[in-house]
């Protein structure tokens, strides 16, 4: 008889324990799928994987202490044929795309897990990448567009908490003549009507996050 292959070990991040639980409840009845470790933070994220040394990372964007972005850099700098699979609730292109630069090779959102989620691990273990057609899209819709620089996405994020020029330029210390020039520059960027038409894009693409 021919031996069984070694189940796939997944290591799974998420701050959300009642998530982590249904992850693992999907997979329950796997055989080919193991949960060998778990973790709430990103720096959690990086212990397990020091320890476990998984198949394949499950890995949330939004944790505390570190995002999983991060978390995955550390990670790959360490173990580089790490493999990670992005859940998520964001479908913003920028945050797609950071998260494709920092290694991963699928791209989830939460929404659709119980669809995609086994045959997803299967392909990233197979040696595939996996990104859905509307996300993908996305992402080839702005490939062209100009970035916004370090100093537009600062100017964007204090914008997006209710500052006015005046108390942007004073917590940037930089002019208030300065900060409306960004502010030009970030509307023709994004293609934006007004400063709060800005804040919407910006926070849709994954440019900013509250």
């Amino acid at each position: 008889m021919n031996a069984q292959p070694s189940p796939i070990r997944i290591l799974l991040a998420d701050d959300h324990p009642v998530l982590r639980q249904g992850i693992q409840a999907l997979a329950a009845d796997e055989s080919d799928i193991q949960f060998v470790a778990e973790a709430a933070t990103g720096r959690e994220a990086i212990e397990a994987f020091r320890k476990h040394r998984p198949d394949i990372s499950l890995m949330d964007l939004q944790m505390p202490d570190m995002n999983g972005i991060d978390a995955m850099i550390a990670i790959r700098k360490e173990f580089p044929d790490a493999r990670f699979i992005i859940l998520t609730t964001y479908s913003g292109d920028v945050q797609i795309s950071r998260a494709l630069k920092a290694g991963a090779r699928a791209y989830l959102l939460k929404s659709s897990l119980r669809k995609e989620l086994l045959d997803t691990i299967r392909a990233v273990h197979a040696g595939h990448k996996r990104i859905p057609a509307g996300l993908a899209s996305e992402v080839a819709d702005h490939i062209a567009d100009d970035l916004l620089t370090a100093r537009e996405i600062e100017v964007l994020k204090l914008i997006a908490s209710g500052n006015a020029n005046k108390l942007v330029a004073d917590q940037l210390s930089i002019t208030e003549e300065t900060v409306k020039g960004h502010v030009k520059n970030i509307l023709s960027k994004l293609g934006a009507n007004d400063r709060t038409h800005a804040v919407t894009i910006g926070l849709k693409r994954g440019i900013i996050e509250l």
